[in-house]
């Protein structure tokens, strides 16, 4: 009697607790209070002070702060592309998965990992306002804030065992203040060479997770203790000063800096063709480096001569030995009208092999242009002598004060193997008595370049890069920048103008490497101009071991 009872005893418990369940269940469900009002909506200046403290959060930040910059623009374009940057996103996604997956899942003895569904849903992030920085270095820093309350339906179904579970993620939540820096910045296509991303503080971050239709976060102490483990993960990554770093260019090829320099003997010409009337020609040779914005150099001109000889040196600055040539071209000078093209040549610097002196018979085309008969014709020939010399950092003494090794690289450095390049960024403040149209001369040992010319602006940018090749170090010499501005129109009294000017010693440049400064400018009220310097990386050393070396 007291086992039948017992029995009966689980069973009613059983039926009790199922039946109230269910019971429970439909009433939370269906049930509906009466006494619910729709909320009132008032002005905010009839509201308390403890209200518009609760509101403050849901306002967006470039209301709160005038340093954050509305971007409603933006937030309307992920509006319209979300629907494509959500299947674009989520191919990405299984792409980097799947190898990371196939890795690992042999270690923890599962059979499959599969994405069922994957989708971010139909809300996409909103930026509720974004701070830019704006700094004297090659680089913008932005800081958005970013919410997304999205609606993503992530289907992960995991295989073991012969069993299957399915994992489920909805309701994402995600705040977060990211700075995304973008630099150097670049002359190539996007312009910039590196993305570093960091979070100025730990994200907020909240998410439903269903395993098997249950709500796991439900669980008492698992949704807390989720939440902080994702923060502290993701802070101990990429909290500020920890980025992500992800590389877009190379930084070496996309700046096209120095990376050796040419030197180029134009020896002599032979059996030139006439040109004159008088049964002679006066011919003379232009020499200028492929992708690049530096003018032709040239030789002398060789009066009344078809076999001159000339034997002049060219020093020319190597960026790119892999796609640049050197283009030689030979001319008749003429006193009056156009001088005549005699014939020309291309010799690509991948043909050379570095630090070996070549010396080269070319003959003279019409064109380059091997499809085109006229190139058969005779036109003579030119005779040159080419080396080029790679800067090579690693061969380079790793202690200055080393005098051995330092004699030991001095007598294998060419001469002329020095390069100083100056960018000239923007000027600041600079304005004229009659114009103000600005433009920079760079006068450097008896050499003058130019910038363009930005009109009618009172804080221009240029940001142009201008190349000298060096024989020994300038520890003496200075540089002379002066703004200037030249008006447009012709017969005006005041044509030209000097807004400033200011001469650097190009000692620092060569005991620091590099400066990046702002200089004010002289003869000017505010003026200033933001420049940069950088000697050649070799030879930059070498200067500093000349002079070690003389001091000792």
């Amino acid at each position: 009697m007291g086992f039948v009872s017992t029995i009966l005893g689980f069973c009613g418990f059983g039926v009790g607790v199922s039946v109230g369940l269910t019971v429970g269940y439909y009433l939370f469900i269906y049930f509906q209070p009466s006494d619910v009002k729709d909320p009132v909506i008032r002005p905010l200046v009839e509201r308390d002070t403890k209200s518009l403290q609760q509101l403050m959060s849901e306002i967006p930040l470039w209301v709160k702060c005038p340093d954050y910059d509305r971007v409603d623009w933006l937030n309307k374009f992920l509006e319209y592309m979300w629907p494509y940057l959500d299947k674009a996103i989520c191919r990405t996604a299984k792409d980097i998965a799947a190898p990371i997956i196939a890795e690992q899942i042999p270690k923890y003895k599962i059979d499959s990992v599969q994405f069922e569904t994957l989708t971010l849903g139909c809300l996409p992030p909103t930026f509720q306002g974004m701070k830019v920085y704006v700094t004297d270095e090659k680089e913008l820093i932005m800081e958005p804030s970013v919410k997304w309350a999205g609606n993503p339906n992530v289907n992960v179904a995991v295989k073991a065992f012969g069993l299957k579970a399915t994992v489920q993620v909805v309701d994402l939540q995600v705040f977060a203040a990211p700075r995304i820096t973008l630099k150097p910045l670049v002359p190539s296509f996007p312009c910039f060479a590196n993305i570093y991303v960091s979070l100025m503080e730990k994200p907020h971050v909240d998410f439903g997770l269903k395993l098997l239709g249950a709500d796991l976060m439900s669980i008492p102490g698992l949704y807390r203790f989720v939440q902080e483990t994702i923060k502290d993960q993701v802070a101990n990554m990429y909290l500020w000063p920890k980025t992500l770093d992800v590389q877009i260019l190379d930084p070496s090829k996309a700046m096209k800096r120095p990376v050796g320099v040419l030197h180029v003997k134009i020896l002599r010409a032979m059996k030139l063709k006439k040109k004159d009337l008088l049964g002679a020609s006066d011919p003379y040779v232009k020499v200028k480096l492929t992708e690049s914005k530096l003018p032709s150099k040239k030789t002398t001109v060789k009066h009344k001569n078809l076999n001159p000889e000339w034997d002049e040196e060219f020093n020319m600055v190597v960026k790119d030995p892999e796609s640049q040539a050197l283009e030689l071209s030979v001319y008749d000078w003429e006193q009056i009208g156009t001088h005549d093209k005699m014939g020309m040549n291309v010799i690509p610097l991948k043909d050379l092999t570095p630090d070996e002196s070549k010396t080269m018979t070319l003959d003279l085309l019409k064109n380059m242009d091997a499809n085109d008969a006229q190139n058969d014709k005779d036109r003579g020939q030119i005779m040159v002598e080419l080396t080029y010399k790679p800067f090579k950092e690693d061969e380079l003494p790793k202690d200055i004060e080393d005098n051995d090794a330092a004699h030991k690289v001095l007598e294998g450095t060419p001469p002329g193997g020095g390069v100083l390049m100056i960018m000239v960024h923007e000027a600041q403040d600079v304005e004229g008595k009659h114009h103000t149209n600005p433009y920079v001369r760079i006068i450097f040992k008896g050499e003058e370049r130019k910038t363009k010319q930005v009109k009618k602006n009172r804080d221009p940018r240029w940001e142009e890069e201008f190349t000298f090749v060096l024989e020994e170090a300038p520890v003496n010499d200075r540089v002379h920048m002066e703004v200037v501005s030249s008006s447009t129109r012709i017969g005006l009294l005041h044509p030209k103008e000097v807004l400033g000017y200011v001469d650097i010693n190009l000692s620092d440049v060569v005991s620091n490497k590099r400066i990046n400064e702002k200089y004010h400018l002289i003869d000017s009220k505010n003026g200033r101009l933001q420049l940069y310097y950088f000697g050649g990386w070799k030879v930059e050393r070498l200067w500093r071991q000349r002079r070690s070396l003389k001091d000792g």
